[in-house]
């Protein structure tokens, strides 16, 4: 096999990124830019999950991150709506980027060419520090990542959805397929740490799924990983006795992929409940919903 402790990394600083923290759009900002009869009744079964305090759990892809819309799932979480957040592996990964250099996403269609994608010294080690510390203190993933960026105390830290979540003791679970990830490429990657404590969370999120009867799960930018992990969250719910009949799952995403209009919206509300499905750009969608969520919020508090 090839050894992998001789894999060259470089330093971050010498990685140029698509993604700055100008980007971001300030929920201050944040706008209408969708207006449709789905949307309006998806938003009341938000608010109305929310009234009754209710499980709303949101489930995104990385590219909800590189797209800037981080500022606006921390609004909705400090506002108490959003209760569980649901990642690949990919999403910490640029989320705590953000955090240490206030950058992400590098131009991969460059570093490709001369096998530095994804070589990114500090990234790779101080993830899998995190993970590894998890694994030693039965953490899981999403935890201990938000954990490692509040000890780091990076200047930028207040832009991270791991670290809010944290602080706000909201549960992050972070769904890994080994090899996907930038970080399993460096030398320090622990595929046993990273087993644990991803497994660790998937039995944090069907805690938070068994929780879903008359609530809302939200799956925003990830095709397959996370639809498939919910189906079998959802499962395990079932087959422990908890009722989770009556659900409103929504996929809001760019195209319309068979995983998430399966896998979500539609065979998990066949026993009761309502499924959305939204295509269109995250640059609309969660603009949109984060304003009327807020404006909803506003009238009612």
């Amino acid at each position: 096999m090839l050894n992998f402790n001789q894999i060259k990394t470089i330093p971050i600083k010498q990685r140029k990124n698509k993604v700055k923290l100008n980007d971001l759009v300030k929920p201050e900002n944040s706008k209408i830019l969708i207006d449709s009869q789905e949307f309006d009744e998806l938003i009341k079964k938000i608010i109305g999950a929310h009234k009754n305090k209710k499980q709303i759990i949101l489930m995104m892809g990385a590219h909800v991150i590189k797209t800037g819309m981080s500022l606006l799932i921390i609004d909705l979480m400090k506002r108490g709506v959003i209760r569980h957040i649901a990642m690949n592996g990919a999403g910490p990964i640029h989320d705590f980027e953000l955090a240490l250099i206030g950058e992400t996403s590098e131009y991969v269609e460059q570093t490709i060419e001369n096998g530095t994608f994804g070589m990114v010294e500090e990234t790779g080690r101080m993830l899998n520090e995190a993970i590894k510390e998890g694994a030693q203190n039965s953490y899981g993933m999403g935890y201990a990542i938000g954990k490692k960026i509040n000890d780091l105390n990076p200047k930028n830290k207040d832009y991270s959805i791991l670290y809010n979540a944290y602080k706000l003791n909201i549960p992050v679970t972070v769904h890994v397929a080994i090899g996907t990830d930038i970080i399993h490429q460096h030398p320090s990657c622990d595929g046993a740490a990273i087993g644990k404590t991803s497994y660790h969370d998937f039995r944090v999120f069907a805690e938070s799924v068994s929780k879903l009867e008359n609530g809302v799960i939200l799956n925003i930018g990830c095709a397959v990983i996370l639809p498939e992990v919910f189906l079998k969250a959802l499962t395990i719910a079932r087959n422990l006795g908890c009722k989770v009949d009556h659900i409103t799952a929504a996929n809001l995403d760019m195209i319309d992929h068979y995983r998430p209009r399966e896998n979500v919206v539609t065979r998990p509300t066949s026993l009761g409940g309502k499924g959305f499905m939204i295509i269109e750009k995250h640059e609309k969608t969660i603009p949109t919903l984060h304003r009327r969520i807020s404006e909803s919020l506003d009238k009612i508090y």
